[in-house]
């Protein structure tokens, strides 16, 4: 079952294991800039809110109201991670998708799980996703942009702007195989007010940024882990600022600052290293698809504002990940600083 609670995807799967819980957070973030280099880890600024989509589906397409799910506002242009947490450190095999698009190999989604290549994050392992794995280590960051503009990893790849958003599937491990884990390793020890207007259907879709050194881990447990008979799947349409207000009746989020006004006022980026797993290589289908950047420039339009290189970044390399979660930010740290 899933459920939403504090703007987090509760995941939970007690038919397997009492302890088979995990969540998900879609952060704010600093859009890094689209120029080519590689940057560091940027902060997390707070969760996107997330309300569920049949609360408000006498407002909605109908074609929305068919996928059911959740819904969250973007600005274009916006930038986003997903955070990965929860309760328990219960093992789970986590499908991501943007456009029923991989974001791990630029594959059409399949509702099972591929080892050839991996087409899944393995949690507790994997603290976050940031974005398109497009080489080993390196990934492009998920910047919102409009259905139908040609921008979007679905619309590159397949020609079409049917579907947008995300879309999740959560496979929790066995329980047998958790337990025998669980007995080995650790004995007994638990693991720790607007003008309503119905929104046009079109919403938004996610392109790829800037660059970002990331890894995404292989998976050390092996396919037989995971137990595909109890999938958790989930919907996240993506509305941007004038649908939301138009659906919810609440504002969405100020846009966060730039990367520029961020760095100047000293505070940090940050590093993650986990010697103990390799990463997956890169995905030469994503490698190819064109940054917003790339497309904005042949299009002849500005699609990104704000895209100035930034040198000079302090970058903190993280023990703990749960210090990446939330950084929040105001307009006088940058004046007093």
């Amino acid at each position: 079952m899933i459920y939403l609670e504090h703007d987090q995807l509760e995941i939970s799967c007690p038919e397997v294991h009492e302890k088979a819980r995990c969540s998900i957070s879609f952060q704010r973030t600093l859009r890094i800039p689209d120029d080519g280099r590689d940057y560091p880890l940027p902060p997390g600024l707070g969760c996107f809110p997330l309300r569920h989509l049949d609360d408000y589906a006498e407002r909605l397409p109908d074609e929305w109201v068919r996928r059911g799910g959740v819904i969250m506002p973007m600005f274009q242009a916006e930038a986003m991670w997903l955070n990965f947490g929860g309760y328990s450190a219960y093992p789970f095999a986590l499908k991501i998708a943007t456009g029923k698009v991989c974001a791990i190999t630029g594959e059409h989604w399949i509702n099972h799980l591929n080892t050839d290549p991996q087409d899944y994050l393995v949690l507790p392992e994997q603290p976050w996703l940031d974005g398109y794995c497009v080489e080993k280590g390196v990934i492009r960051q998920f910047v919102a942009m409009p259905l139908g503009k040609g921008y979007t990893v679905e619309e590159q790849l397949t020609g079409s702007a049917q579907h947008g958003g995300l879309q999740i599937t959560a496979y929790p491990m066995k329980a047998e195989r958790y337990e025998a884990m669980r007995t080995r390793v650790y004995g007994e020890m638990d693991m720790a007010p607007m003008a309503m207007q119905s929104p046009q259907e079109e919403g938004m879709g996610l392109a790829p940024g800037g660059k970002m050194r990331q890894e995404i881990y292989e998976d050390d447990y092996g396919l037989d882990a995971w137990d595909q008979r109890h999938p958790v799947r989930c919907f996240v349409t993506i509305a941007n600022s004038s649908q939301w207000m138009a659906i919810t009746g609440e504002r969405p989020p100020i846009e966060p600052p730039t990367a520029q006004h961020y760095t100047e006022a000293g505070l940090p980026w940050y590093d993650y290293y986990d010697a103990d797993h390799e990463p997956v290589s890169g995905s030469e289908i994503l490698k190819s698809v064109k940054s917003v950047a790339q497309t904005s420039k042949e299009k002849g339009e500005t699609a990104l504002p704000d895209n100035e290189s930034i040198n000079g970044t302090r970058v903190v390399t993280l023990r703990d990940t749960r210090k990446r979660k939330v950084r929040e930010y105001s307009d006088s740290e940058s004046q007093d600083t």
